[in-house]
């Protein structure tokens, strides 16, 4: 199927690379269905690319990257929606804000992490209490990068 981002343009999908999430995501109730794109093999960063809506993509990161402490209880009725079942068929990331005056601030919302199954392609974001933050900072004291590559592929799973 055929996707059209305002970021990366239009490109051919696998209906197995698209993850839906039945409830949408926080804000987007009725954008349900999204892809999974490396934006460079080499970085932590994937983007969720709507595949309703040309103008909204998500980064997204894997926790255990820049926090190895951050553990989730998730909840039985989140694990029905997806239809999740073993713990090594779903994978947690986090959705990423960058501000554009200065990337280096990158921060994670550890408060709304996104919930996939690799079997169901389904998703859910997870609402948890307040001891976590929605801005955790991800680099406190690191400076932007340089050189990124632009280059995105689909990927065929969500990511580990």
């Amino acid at each position: 199927m055929n996707c059209t981002s305002t970021r990366f343009g239009s490109f051919e999908v696998p209906d197995e690379s698209v993850v839906t999430f039945p409830s949408g995501l926080l804000g987007f109730p009725e954008q349900q269905r999204y892809v999974i794109l490396d934006h460079d093999t080499e970085a932590p960063f994937k983007w969720l690319q709507s595949m309703e809506e040309p103008d909204l993509a998500f980064v997204l990161m894997d926790p255990a990257t820049f926090h190895p402490d951050y553990h989730v209880e998730v909840p039985a009725d989140a694990l029905m929606e997806i239809k999740g079942g073993e713990r090594e068929d779903l994978t947690l990331v986090v959705i990423l804000t960058i501000p554009s005056d200065d990337p280096s601030r990158i921060t994670a919302n550890l408060r709304g992490p996104l919930l996939m199954s690799h079997k169901s392609k389904l998703g859910k974001q997870l609402v948890l209490s307040e001891e976590f933050p929605t801005r955790h900072p991800l680099f406190p004291s690191a400076s932007p990068s340089r050189g990124a590559s632009t280059d995105v592929q689909p990927t065929t799973e969500c990511p580990a």
